[in-house]
């Protein structure tokens, strides 16, 4: 039976544990096991840099290629539906992969595809994002999951509902600081608390820091939001990681942020290119997490 990489609810513990284990090896240098002569298809509703270049670089790391289809390039542009795109695409290539608004469609996608379907972000949720922020973590601080405490500051958007539901899993402490009206979904926040009692909702930011081991932020104004963004400048003003918010943290704590950045906005140039900053460690990491997904489903 196929398997698809949609939302990390959907998986078991233990296998997400092994496919972080599975991306430090690659990272490391570990021979891949699948992926040569095979093909992801990648759609964009979305623009991306990272995504697309971690995806094609994960593909080609594994042996394989990455074919780049633009939403407007696809007939699903002109009304084709998303269930006929999976079943035609399902039998040209080997795996695929979706970037884009609603989360639905990634979720049709997967239900008529023939082949393994992977987020690649949804308005709701982005899990290849949190899974190699998992990864980032462990390789600073140890699979010691109960004992990390990760802070969030900021929007209550797809990234932080996906660190909530790793958060669940994994059995972190969890603190999101975002203000009132900009609340993550409460649907995924209550179930991470029936398994981990130590997923918080906060509007302090200092409070959520504290004693944090991690502190990780993204912009404001996500995309398809922009019309939204002057008001959320007003709302989100005291939400910026900056040197001052750090303080509160542990000595050295990690500066997580998923990209694009907005510097001087949620998080101050200072703080990004800092000693404490493991951001451009975390954007690599999300080859080697991506390159072990595809290896698990390949």
């Amino acid at each position: 039976m196929k398997k698809d990489f949609i939302d990390l609810t959907d998986y078991e513990r233990d296998t997400l544990v092994e496919l972080v284990k599975r991306g430090i090896e690659l990272k490391g240098g570990a021979a891949p096991r699948k992926g040569k002569g095979k093909t992801l298809a990648m759609i964009f509703r979305k623009p991306s840099t990272r995504t697309n270049v971690s995806f094609q670089m994960a593909m080609h790391r594994l042996g394989g290629r990455a074919l780049y289809l633009g939403g407007e390039a696809l007939q699903i542009s002109r009304g084709e539906s998303i269930s006929d795109t999976a079943r035609t695409l399902s039998r040209y290539v080997d795996a695929l992969m979706i970037r884009t608004y609603s989360h639905r469609e990634a979720v049709e996608l997967a239900a008529s595809s023939l082949i393994p379907v992977i987020n690649g972000l949804t308005d709701l949720l982005h899990p290849c994002q949190a899974l190699g922020d998992v990864m980032s973590i462990t390789e600073m601080k140890g699979e010691r999951y109960g004992d990390i405490k990760l802070a969030y500051v900021g929007d209550g958007n797809n990234v932080c509902n996906s660190l909530i539901n790793a958060a669940g899993i994994f059995g972190f402490s969890f603190s999101a600081a975002v203000p009132e009206g900009y609340e993550p979904d409460k649907t995924l926040l209550d179930k991470a608390r029936e398994k981990n009692a130590a997923v918080r909702l906060l509007r302090d930011p200092n409070e959520a820091a504290e004693g944090a081991d991690a502190v990780y932020t993204d912009v404001w104004t996500s995309m398809g939001d922009e019309d939204e963004e002057s008001e959320r400048r007003k709302v989100f003003g005291r939400y910026q990681v900056n040197a001052s918010l750090l303080e509160k943290a542990k000595t050295g704590a990690m500066v997580m942020h998923c990209l694009p950045a907005h510097r001087e906005e949620e998080i101050t140039g200072e703080v990004l290119d800092g000693p404490q900053s493991y951001v451009f460690e975390q954007a690599e990491n999300r080859m080697h997490i991506q390159e072990a997904i595809l290896e698990y489903l390949l």
